[in-house]
């Protein structure tokens, strides 16, 4: 559930005279937009261009400006004449004959601001689009030469790029006004910056004059480690572009008829996204910027970690120390921390990388990177001796995937790699002593036991500092070895994200194999769109997110990790959901990593869950990432419908969920699938998931979208092409009691309620 905080916004409230002429555009021929006359209104009458004089009505300065033109509460997002105000009301906007520029005229005709087009023409008109964009336009080539959208003034609309175009070197950022009676740009401004030399990193980024005040951490082709705000949601859409000629964010609203704009605030500090609250007739935040005290750049100096649940809120790195302590002492954080052994430059084989997790990626405006490079050979390239003691002077990071590396000291107290730049078992496998995993789960008490799957039982515990987790104890005929048990781990714990379960630890003492996982309090999803009663406590708008969620999970085991992972058992039992309801994909036993360029694998044990699998792995034991996509549509159909996959047949003559959907899409009547709860929501969405899913449970694999395209599916709203005939139109055989294929490979259905995680490969 969304929560909402309020603090006091500034709008700016003008008063105007209302003209009963509209002017949609002028041209070189026309001095038509003069102080006190009609103003410039968009075709869709949403925008308007005028004078006006902010704040108070004390001030008499005019300015021109854009507006929403049919919101009470006036709101200006642009200014031209920022920081030149017309002292009277002489103000007229004309277009220059001679060249075509844009040129407003203050006192004694005076030019007070003006365009200045590279191209000089005769023949320009001006247009106020319905986007909010004042365009210049050349009317004989109608070819665009100016657009306010270039030069923002304090706010962000839809449509509106922020960011670079590195051929003409045009940097669109946001500059606050000074104050709610002054436009000219204060010192708060936000934009995206760049490596200088190499434009690679691109971050959000918010200054304070000269001075960081607030950075989103680096685009990694999906979002920024420290924007949680850019993920899929139900009010905008967004796009990210990087190529060598442009760098830039641009967003969309889904429901047109909504109204957001993202705004920064020289009085209070902060970049907001709000939205109109037609019904209260005032704006509303959404969310905003700095979040918390570690937002703040730099708060906790170098090699400090800001923890913003902790008191206090900074703490060292592993193997550092305050470099202050009496000033650590008093909060103040901004020396940073210093080593606690320094690094041995003479013989830098006795040096490693300590791997830090759950923090913002660092700075990167002065790194380069090789997407070549892993972190053994960069351990390598470093031991050149130039390089290796520059690397040693500064404290370089490497940036992996979704970790960072840091050169560490082997003798500082802290975990680091080996030799050949791979984890020490004591930083991968963390070790839980049995009797403290007995004492957490009251000697595995059966009141603690939350269910039990194909490789033993699963417990909730506390253990003594009063963290909550669940533990998996493999039971002793499982056949799994310590070895196999070791290595699996290794797999699982190199998987780091949001959407994933995540693996807190493991204890191996004599015949006991236990796994320590965080717990989940809200249980699994099939706990709740299953159940009648539990179902009414997911609306659309948490159904959504859980979709969402599981498919960046996916699409990160798919693409983003380290490794690639086909997970082989995803159901509505082995998606579990956190205290928000955010969902968690878990049980990786029977999931395989494959090489990069490795398509397709054959296996002659199929294991797995029916009513999931896709029929090529079914019948022919053939798995692939577009199986788990396959399994992923049906999981879809199940959110959206409530009702269940497996056993569907019983009450549809012989026809599966995937045929039902099918032939009421076909029908043109797919609303008859969607869950009695979720009619009266956002009914245009449903019906797109529905849409999304069947395209991916068609039959033929190479039909179906890879994870990536169904997640930006979700968050735009491009028209989706038509879904070919899907596999299992009708209940398979095997489904309905025969546990035979027609390849006679060994079919295994684990348990629905299993949340295991290990298969000896």
């Amino acid at each position: 559930m969304a929560i909402f905080t309020f603090r006091l916004i500034t709008v700016i409230l003008v008063s105007y005279t209302v003209s009963s002429a509209i002017i949609e555009s002028i041209n070189d021929g026309v001095e038509c937009l003069y102080d006190g006359g009609s103003p410039l209104v968009s075709k869709g009458a949403s925008f308007e261009l005028g004078f006006f004089s902010p704040g108070s009505s004390n001030n008499k300065n005019r300015y021109l400006g854009i507006w929403y033109k049919n919101i009470p509460v006036r709101t200006v997002v642009w200014v031209a004449n920022r920081c030149s105000p017309i002292k009277d009301s002489s103000g007229l906007l004309k277009i220059n004959k001679s060249n075509g520029n844009l040129m407003l005229l203050g006192v004694n005709k005076s030019v007070v601001w003006s365009t200045s087009l590279l191209k000089q023409t005769q023949q320009t008109k001006l247009h106020l689009l319905d986007n909010g964009d004042l365009v210049l336009r050349d009317e004989i080539s109608n070819t665009i030469l100016w657009r306010s959208f270039d030069y923002p003034s304090d706010t962000l609309l839809p449509e509106m790029k922020l960011g670079w175009d590195l051929r003409t070197v045009l940097n669109r950022h946001l500059s606050a006004w000074k104050n709610f009676e002054d436009p000219c740009p204060g010192d708060f401004t936000f934009g995206i910056e760049l490596n200088q030399k190499l434009h690679n990193f691109p971050e959000f980024c918010m200054r304070k004059g000269f001075a960081k005040f607030y950075r989103s951490g680096p685009w990694n082709g999906i979002g920024t480690s420290g924007a949680p705000e850019l993920k899929l949601n139900s009010l905008f859409y967004y796009n990210f572009v990087l190529t060598d000629d442009e760098v830039y964010y641009v967003y969309g609203m889904k429901n047109k008829s909504a109204i957001s704009r993202i705004v920064i605030n020289q009085t209070t500090l902060v970049r907001e996204r709000l939205i109109w609250i037609e019904e209260k007739q005032t704006w509303k935040r959404y969310l905003s910027v700095p979040r918390d005290d570690c937002d703040n750049y730099g708060v906790c100096g170098v090699n400090g970690n800001c923890v913003i649940g902790d008191n206090p809120i900074c703490h060292c790195l592993k193997g550092f120390k305050p470099k202050f302590q009496e000033k650590w002492n008093e909060m103040d954080w901004s020396d940073g921390c210093m080593r606690n052994v320094p690094l041995n430059c003479k013989d830098r084989n006795r040096d490693g990388f300590l791997k830090i997790s759950g923090v913002k990626l660092p700075d990167t405006s002065d790194s380069w990177w090789n997407k070549q490079m892993n972190l053994k050979d960069c351990k390598s390239k470093h031991k050149v001796g130039a390089i290796w003691i520059v690397v040693a002077a500064i404290g370089v990071v490497f940036l992996l995937g979704y970790c960072i590396y840091k050169r560490r000291a082997l003798k500082d107290g802290s975990e680091t790699t080996n030799q050949n730049g791979e984890e020490d078992d004591d930083l991968d496998l963390p070790l839980f002593n049995l009797s403290t995993v007995s004492t957490a789960t009251d000697n595995f008490s059966e009141n603690n036991k939350l269910g039990e799957g194909g490789f033993g039982p699963v417990y909730r515990g506390i253990l003594e500092d009063r963290q909550e987790i669940a533990v998996k104890r493999l039971s002793m005929s499982s056949g799994q070895g310590v070895n196999e048990f070791k290595n699996e781990v290794k797999l699982i714990v190199k998987l780091q994200h949001r959407n994933l379960v995540k693996l807190l630890g493991c204890c191996i003492q004599g015949e006991e194999k236990l796994l320590v996982y965080e717990y989940m309090p809200n249980k699994s999803l099939d706990f709740f769109i299953f159940d009648h009663v539990q179902g009414q406590l997911l609306d659309w708008t948490k159904r959504f997110q859980i979709i969402c969620g599981i498919s960046r999970g996916l699409l990160y085991l798919h693409h983003d990790s380290r490794l690639r992972i086909i997970h082989r058992d995803l159901k509505a039992s082995n998606v579990l959901l956190d205290n928000e309801m955010n969902p968690k994909i878990s049980d990786f036993g029977l999931a395989r990593i494959v090489g990069g360029d490795q398509i397709e694998h054959k296996t002659n044990r199929v294991i797995g869950t029916y009513g999931y699998m896709a029929p090529e792995y079914a019948f022919d034991g053939l798995f692939s990432i577009k199986s788990d996509v396959f399994s992923f549509g049906i999981l879809v159909l199940e959110i959206v419908s409530g009702r269940k996959s497996r056993g569907f047949h019983c009450e549809k003559n012989g026809l599966t969920l995937i045929g039902h959907a099918w032939t009421l899409m076909k029908e043109e009547r797919a609303y008859d699938l969607v869950d009695e709860w979720l009619l009266d929501e956002n009914l245009d969405q449903v019906l797109r998931c529905i849409h999304i899913s069947l395209l991916c449970v068609q039959h033929n694999p190479a039909d179906r979208p890879t994870m990536s395209s169904v997640v930006l599916m979700f968050g735009s709203q491009n028209e989706l092409p038509q879904p070919k005939a899907p596999g299992y139109f009708m209940e398979p055989d095997y489904a309905k009691g025969d546990n035979s294929s027609s390849n006679n490979h060994e079919l295994l259905s684990t348990n629905e309620m299993s949340i295991s995680l290990i298969e000896a490969r």
